[in-house]
């Protein structure tokens, strides 16, 4: 059984990675995020905090109109699947014993 929880830590580790490792390539190889954004901060914010909302703009960003109608639909998409995983991270670390506390076990 220690197997399988072995394999679940590192697909859980590689859904964590996956979309800002995504960003950083796009970023490395393409124009598109420097031509999506005009400074370097926010790629940098959006791969740190909030990579999916970052990846849905990215995506439906057009050079001569930028983002939209319908397309904010996509952003917030994004938006809403980066406040699920803060979400979930923060339930994580209230159902984990004695985190934040000075116990000791």
């Amino acid at each position: 059984m220690f197997l399988g929880l072995g394999c679940a830590c590192l697909l859980a580790m590689g859904a964590a990675i996956a979309p800002r490792l995504i960003l950083i390539i796009m970023w490395i190889v393409g124009p598109r995020i420097s031509a999506a954004f005009d400074s370097w901060i926010w790629p940098l914010v959006g791969i740190i905090f909030v990579p999916y909302t970052t990846i849905m703009y990215v995506l439906v960003w057009t050079p001569a109109i930028g983002v939209a109608g319908w397309d904010w639909l996509w952003v917030g998409l994004g938006l809403l699947l980066d406040i699920m995983k803060w979400g979930q991270i923060y339930e994580n670390r209230n159902a984990t014993p004695y985190y934040g506390t000075n116990e000791v076990v």
